[in-house]
């Protein structure tokens, strides 16, 4: 992922209100990323557990998506729908994005599972197991990288998107 500032941070906010994107807690150690590491960058609102930032690049642009959760104490095993980690499935919450533009302001939303503390990019990286790339685990990496880099793109696509 390429690095940003924080003035490019708030203005990638597409369901953000510009209150709602100014007030935006940045993510922590946001100076010192290593962003070579992060496909997706995310973080949750450290004083509202339920609110949840992430910034995706798409093919034109970064795009910046504000999150809600109900209740992200509530976990159940599930797989994210991003990184597809079969071995990490305990805290994986429903998140949901306000569509962007008038659709959002009418209600629509969209919603995915995803890891509660968004680190999708970490849990792509991690070393495949026996079972699952044991033979080439470098190859078995760059697919999972590759597959969170699409599928995170299309749900920011969705969120864009008026239907």
């Amino acid at each position: 992922m390429q690095s940003l500032t924080p003035q490019q941070i708030r203005a990638s906010f597409v369901n953000a209100s510009r209150r709602e994107a100014a007030q935006a807690p940045l993510p922590p150690h946001l100076d010192d990323l290593a962003w070579e590491d992060h496909d997706v960058l995310g973080w949750v609102d450290p004083k509202s557990p339920r609110r949840a930032y992430v910034v995706v690049p798409t093919g034109e642009r970064v795009v910046g998506l504000l999150l809600r959760t109900t209740n992200p104490s509530a976990q159940r095993p599930a797989i994210c729908t991003w990184c597809e980690d079969v071995k990490e499935t305990e805290d994986v919450v429903l998140y949901v994005a306000k569509r962007a533009g008038a659709a959002g302001r009418n209600g629509d939303t969209v919603g995915t599972l995803l890891h509660a503390d968004l680190s999708c990019s970490r849990h792509a990286r991690r070393r495949p197991g026996r079972s699952e790339g044991a033979g080439d685990p470098e190859a078995f990496i760059a697919r999972r990288v590759a597959g969170l880099r699409d599928r995170s793109a299309r749900f920011a696509e969705r969120v864009l998107r008026a239907d």
